[in-house]
């Protein structure tokens, strides 16, 4: 269609000279191969983000805590017990309650650590560790808390902590950290452990969960 649109004098050639690099970038973000929903952001190693899967469901029968019913996923208890300066003194109940709770969090890590190996997903350990907690009657605490969008956290090689599963194969050599939160009965059990992958693992690398692992154990016999 043409528009009979007077060009000379205009800056429409100037514009789209001017705005070319970065209309090219938005273009290789879009139609790469490589997933990247992050293109500007400067990685620091090797592992890139991949998609991730569908958010997972929890049965209306299993108790929720409450940030769970917001879509925010800002919980109230917490923020009213930020303005509490003390420490809460559990009574019997609630110390048995809070051992259940870590002991049901320990089942799940360990059905998790039984899927870590090359070739398999963190949305797959995701996965595991989501239907664990239903089986348990369990809440995966980590589900919507802030918005955080899957059950569980995994974080790989250079990950800090609180990484996002997604649809990324675990490799011969990675190291993954799966942090596992549970609630039930209103309270919440923690716990995390790091996983070597298949048998590649860098010494300088096996080195460092070996300690952090030993630190670990030092500061509970205090």
């Amino acid at each position: 269609l043409k528009l009979n649109i007077n060009r000379i004098g205009s800056f429409f050639q100037a514009c789209f000279k001017n705005s070319w690099a970065f209309h090219k970038l938005i273009h290789l973000a879009c139609t790469s191969e490589q997933y990247n929903p992050w293109p500007y952001y400067h990685f620091t190693g090797l592992l890139r983000p991949a998609p991730m899967g569908q958010k997972r469901g929890v049965p209306n029968t299993i108790a929720k805590p409450d940030y769970a019913f917001r879509a925010d996923g800002i919980s109230e208890a917490e923020q009213l017990a930020r303005n509490i300066n003390e420490i809460k003194v559990l009574d019997d109940n609630e110390i048995e309650c809070m051992r259940t709770v870590c002991k049901l969090a320990r089942e799940v890590l360990d059905e998790a650590a039984r899927v870590c190996e090359p070739g398999i997903t963190t949305d797959h350990i995701d996965a595991v560790v989501h239907e664990a907690c239903i089986e348990r009657d369990c809440y995966p605490s980590p589900l919507g808390y802030h918005q955080f969008p899957k059950s569980v956290c995994t974080s790989v090689n250079e990950v800090i902590c609180h990484g996002i599963p997604d649809m990324r194969k675990l490799e011969n050599g990675d190291i993954c950290n799966v942090d596992v939160t549970v609630y039930h009965r209103g309270f919440h059990g923690d716990l995390n452990e790091t996983f070597l992958i298949g048998d590649r693992v860098k010494e300088d690398t096996r080195k460092l969960v070996k300690v952090t692992y030993e630190c670990l154990q030092h500061a509970i016999d205090l």
